[in-house]
């Protein structure tokens, strides 16, 4: 049967003879302002029980929404359920708005009108919506370096609405940091990284929790680092630290997301053996022996373009956000490389190594090392 579509005016007569008017639209949208005299309940909702929200099936009820097409599928379902009188509201609360009929504020507190004006975009996303939105403002992520990698990174992983933030890195700011490291500012110059970063962050979100550690990590503090953390990204720029985050991220079963870059050149890739033992390669796998030093220099020795740490680090984010909120299929198990002066892009499929000393199947956690001999040594 067709559904009638009344237009804006008419609803608000009707509203005004003892209809009931009913906002499919989900919380956040109805933040925004919704039609005055309706009331909220969202779709999904109101046809999982409609008689909890709507007693009397005789009741003369009005549907709308944001345009006019979710009222309609509300109003077929009313009627599969045996509702007689019910109509939607052609052009939605868009029509409502547009013709000056009276619009309220939904009673919510600053926080939540906060929440949802600055995640709109993201709860519209049937993956994130307000479920997910909410399971990013309670994860952590430990974010080691606040440099070419950490800048970019931490910034999207801030305007996401990741709720803390655990920032670690023992350098200061210098000029030179500055084409690539876009989180610093030139007022920056000579303070800690971490510093500089935090007041970045919170000027973009400042809902945020943020951690500035200013120590290097190390065997003995890695531990207290790593806790309470959902994630790990790897920001760092040297072989010594990426064992040790590695090691780290295998005890205490939590995903890292790595990436490396140098000149024109960058990788990322996500090392979950912690999780997955015998299933996701670690770190290790990969690279079972550190390359020699003139094989991988670092920024300082080898120069780098600036925006390339920016396209690694954005990608670095980008699956940090999926696996917090368990979307899509990250890069566990596959080795991303891009070549920025051909802008080409190619996979490498990654396979656990059973025989591998940190995370093969069965083999107890050896405890850190001394990664700068191990890497000094090769």
């Amino acid at each position: 049967m067709p559904i009638p579509e009344i237009t804006p005016e008419i609803a608000l007569q009707r509203l005004a003879h003892g209809a009931a008017l009913i906002d499919v639209r989900e919380a956040h949208e109805r933040a925004g302002g919704m039609a005055e005299g309706a009331r909220g309940i969202a779709n999904g909702v109101l046809q999982a029980d409609p008689g909890a929200h709507l007693p009397r099936t005789d009741q003369d009820i009005l549907l709308i929404c944001q345009t006019g097409r979710r009222s309609v599928d509300a109003a077929q379902a009313l009627l599969a359920a045996g509702y007689a009188n019910v109509a939607s509201v052609a052009g939605g609360t868009v029509a409502w708005r547009a013709q000056g009929l009276p619009l309220v504020q939904p009673l919510t507190s600053a926080e939540d009108r906060d929440f949802y004006d600055r995640y709109a975009r993201h709860l519209l996303l049937p993956q994130v919506g307000e479920a997910g939105q909410r399971q990013l403002q309670r994860s952590r992520v430990l974010v080691l370096g606040a440099g070419g990698l950490g800048s970019p990174a931490g910034f999207y992983l801030a305007a996401a609405g990741v709720g803390q933030l655990r920032f670690v890195d023992d350098d200061r700011v210098e000029r030179s940091n500055l084409h690539r490291q876009i989180v610093h500012t030139e007022a920056s110059v000579g303070t800690l990284k971490v510093d500089s970063a935090r007041e970045r962050m919170l000027a973009l979100n400042p809902s945020l929790k943020v951690e500035a550690i200013a120590e290097r990590a190390t065997s003995s503090n890695i531990d207290a680092l790593m806790d309470g953390v959902d994630v790990v990204l790897d920001g760092s720029d040297n072989f010594p630290l990426r064992y040790l985050l590695n090691d780290a991220c295998i005890k205490h079963a939590k995903p890292l997301v790595y990436a490396a870059i140098e000149r024109f050149d960058g990788q990322v890739s996500v090392f979950d053996a912690g999780r997955q033992r015998g299933v996701a390669p670690c770190y290790r796998c990969l690279f079972p022996q550190p390359p020699p030093p003139e094989f991988a220099p670092n920024c300082s020795e080898a120069g780098v373009l600036g925006v390339l740490p920016g396209l690694a680090g954005i990608l670095q984010a980008t699956e940090v956000l999926k696996l917090l909120l368990g979307i899509g299929e990250p890069l566990t198990g596959r080795l991303l490389r891009f070549d920025a002066l051909a802008m080409r892009f190619r996979e490498t499929r990654l396979s656990p190594d059973p025989q591998c000393a940190v995370c093969g199947p069965g083999v107890e956690f050896p405890g850190y090392i001394d990664y700068a001999a191990f890497c000094a040594g090769r």
